[in-house]
């Protein structure tokens, strides 16, 4: 008889995350689809998926009504908890690409000192000593830059302040990483000063939500051309926003 219930149990548990698979899958895609739109080119969304698959499964598993919680609340913590995991164990923003933004940022903070404006593509590879083509392989390194990084946080390389406040907010602009009134309104200003073309583009990314290769079709140039338009755009958000 008690095996007879295991069985009973075990298939009743297998059918139940079927059900829950196929209904909470589209939860798992938006909250894959928000986190991604934060993090660097080179994390997969498929990876995504599949981490928030198996943290929808371990709620379906761990989930009691008598919580008070509504499942798909509890279900949405479990997944971004689950993706978050799956960035900790890989190396999400490796160092080679943070190095590589940081060169050109710092390399753009001399050049406005000195030319009170913002610096040309020439001049910018040529205050890195290189040329423009390797320049611009520089900012394809930096693809993915973000705007705020563990350490500028407190959080360390180590440190999980980054994801656990940012990534995983639930709905947040990719551009609003600090909440404080007069951050956002130093970022403001520093995007009006930014190129015509790059405060375009940072619009086009951020406010109409067009992807990299729609941008490039409306800014007659390649996808791969707009990441470093973009990463480069970065940088100069970054070298204006310093002191923060």
């Amino acid at each position: 008889m008690k095996n007879d219930a295991f069985v009973y149990n075990a298939r009743g548990t297998v059918e139940r995350q079927k059900d829950y698979a196929k209904q909470y899958a589209p939860l798992v895609r938006r909250i894959a689809h928000q986190m991604i739109a934060k993090l660097p080119a080179n994390v997969e969304l498929d990876d995504m998926i599949q981490a928030g698959m198996i943290g929808l499964m371990d709620a379906v598993n761990r989930f009691e009504e008598s919580q008070g919680t509504q499942f798909e609340v509890y279900a949405a913590s479990r997944i971004r908890g689950s993706m978050l995991d799956e960035l900790r164990a890989g190396d999400w923003l490796p160092r080679s690409a943070r190095k590589s933004q940081r060169d050109i940022e710092n390399a753009i903070h001399r050049l406005e000192q000195r030319l009170q404006r913002a610096p040309q593509e020439g001049e910018i590879a040529q205050e890195l000593h290189m040329s423009v083509p390797e320049y611009q392989e520089l900012l394809g390194d930096a693809r993915g830059a973000q705007l705020v990084y563990f350490d500028d946080l407190g959080g360390g390389v180590d440190g999980d302040d980054y994801l656990e406040r940012h990534v995983a907010q639930a709905g947040g602009e990719p551009l609003e990483i600090l909440r404080d009134k007069r951050f956002r309104t130093a970022l403001v200003a520093a995007i009006e000063d930014l190129p015509e073309r790059e405060k375009l583009l940072m619009s086009m990314y951020y406010e109409q939500d067009l992807n990299l290769r729609e941008i490039g079709a409306v800014m007659g140039v390649t996808e791969s051309r707009v990441c470093q338009l973009h990463s480069q755009a970065v940088s100069r958000l970054r070298a204006k926003l310093k002191s923060w």
